[in-house]
């Protein structure tokens, strides 16, 4: 019978490291997190608050970027401030790209536990918990997502009551708008009856009331295309795998950034994947 050693926890500065080497190692290897492939932005980087947030990241697919704040330990309320005040900084620098805080602990304890999740309803707050596991095979660093973004379901509505329809659109993202009109026209032999809903971020290609692609504004003449994958997920990787369209896998959705002037090239890909996402919608 073959046996599996048991393992203990053990600190980080029991085995002779720092918050340093902790950075070190998210630097090296950012996807250790858990958060996708990203890529290193910067290290220590000086903010105008007048200190430095331990790791800058961002996601190469849809450019939004990570704010990582370090500490061992517990989790105490400095950190946690800390973590917030970075983020804010950085999204006043980029406002365009997408932002998500992390704090990155050995212990998140349960009273800061209720703090951050209370937060994360008004912050993209992201708490991971980073602990050294020793067993008989020797020791290995692993990374626990504790608290992930609280995102809040998109019901169409505009609560500030702004006027989103194409004209906004058109002054917005050409690009964007383009895309959107574009690939209803081409999927429309499969999403019949689709309408395109106007929001103040997003547009979507709708079908009843489910949306089938949602469309971002990106930098530059990019567009952020986003769907549900549902039990399709490993056959539509495939199809975009062939098609070498970048995407980024979150919350069972596919983000892909793609640049406007690909959009027509991709009209067979796009077609292919709204077949697969309709035969799952309707196995719903």
């Amino acid at each position: 019978m073959n046996t599996v050693p048991i393992s203990e926890t053990v600190s980080i500065r029991s085995l002779g490291f720092d918050e340093i080497w902790l950075q070190d190692q998210i630097w090296e290897n950012p996807s250790c997190l858990g958060l996708g492939e990203l890529e290193g932005v910067s290290k220590e980087r000086a903010v105008s608050s007048g200190g430095r947030l331990d790791v800058l990241l961002k996601n190469p697919v849809d450019d939004s970027m990570y704010e990582v704040e370090v500490m061992l330990g517990d989790t105490d309320p400095s950190h946690i401030v800390r973590t917030i005040e970075y983020w804010d900084l950085i999204k006043r620098k980029w406002p365009q790209r997408q932002h998500f805080a992390v704090l990155v602990a050995e212990r998140i304890t349960k009273r800061f536990f209720n703090v951050i999740q209370i937060l994360s309803g008004a912050v993209p707050l992201i708490a991971i918990q980073a602990n050294i596991i020793k067993s008989v095979h020797g020791s290995s660093l692993h990374f626990t997502k504790i608290l992930d973004v609280y995102e809040e379901p998109d019901d169409d509505t505009n609560p500030d009551d702004g006027t989103y329809d194409e004209a906004y659109w058109a002054k917005r993202s050409q690009e964007t708008l383009d895309a959107a009109k574009y690939l209803q026209h081409v999927t429309s032999e499969v999403y019949v009856d689709s309408t395109i809903r106007f929001n103040k971020d997003t547009i979507s290609i709708a079908v009843a009331s489910h949306r089938q692609l949602t469309f971002r504004k990106r930098s530059g003449a990019n567009v952020l295309v986003q769907f549900c994958y549902g039990t399709k997920q490993e056959e539509i990787q495939n199809v975009l795998d062939e098609n070498g369209v970048q995407y980024n896998d979150k919350n069972r959705h596919f983000h892909c950034l793609i640049g406007a002037n690909r959009i027509e090239d991709l009209k067979e890909m796009f077609v292919r994947i709204a077949e697969l996402n309709k035969n799952w919608w309707n196995s719903q």
